[in-house]
């Protein structure tokens, strides 16, 4: 009796109403569909608010996201990423303008190459993108078990200056690499490092090269 009483006060003539959802919470009863599949029945709760926030919140995110996306609002990460390759490419260009214009064969000699400090910087770029094509000594050969074996760089101890015997010429061959048309040294072209180390470090090691050769390049 006391059951039927329970459930006859959850009519329209209770003292209160009670919403189907909120039966386990009010009265601590569980709700089933009346549905059933393999033996399987479903709750017929009502779910917590902030599951209901966090979804609708999420399809609400979707759909922002989705129109701003395609309807271009914000630039895709593509275009972030050619973005910055484009300004440090320009950033490149201008410090390669404003190197050049303060550098020649004269301050080439005395404010690089008379400076220990830079050509020592010039030595660690040399051991480090240089020495695979030119060597340690810069014979373009390398010691494998008492046989010399020749790299693929020219040599530059030997006093041979394919691409020119100046100061800036050294430079230039480092900065912007084996000129059109040529086929390089026994079919290796050198690469143009201006791209990947920036005017500074080109001339550090182009410092370093032509302080190796002292004979070849005489301070002024």
């Amino acid at each position: 009796m006391s059951d039927l009483s329970d459930r006859s006060d959850l009519s329209g003539a209770s003292e209160k109403e009670i919403r189907r959802g909120d039966f386990a919470r009010e009265k601590g009863e569980v709700i089933l569909r009346e549905h059933e599949y393999d033996g399987i029945q479903e709750f017929d709760q009502k779910l917590p608010n902030w599951w209901l926030f966090t979804f609708y919140g999420g399809i609400a995110w979707f759909v922002a996201h989705w129109a701003i996306y395609y309807t271009g609002a914000f630039p895709t990460d593509q275009e972030k990423v050619a973005a910055e390759i484009a300004a440090i490419q320009e950033k490149k260009n201008e410090t390669l303008a404003a190197t050049l214009a303060s550098l020649d064969d004269a301050s080439m000699m005395t404010d690089w190459v008379a400076n220990p400090e830079t050509v020592a910087r010039g030595l660690t770029i040399y051991s480090t993108y240089c020495v695979a094509c030119h060597g340690p000594d810069l014979s373009a050969t390398l010691d494998a078990g008492g046989t010399m074996v020749p790299l693929p760089g020219l040599p530059l101890n030997d006093h041979q200056w394919k691409y020119g015997a100046k100061p800036m010429d050294v430079f230039k061959i480092i900065n912007e690499g084996t000129p059109p048309g040529s086929t390089g040294h026994n079919g290796a072209l050198m690469q143009p490092w201006g791209q990947t180390l920036g005017p500074v470090q080109v001339a550090e090691v182009t410092a370093y090269v032509i302080s190796r050769n002292p004979e070849d390049f005489p301070m002024p």
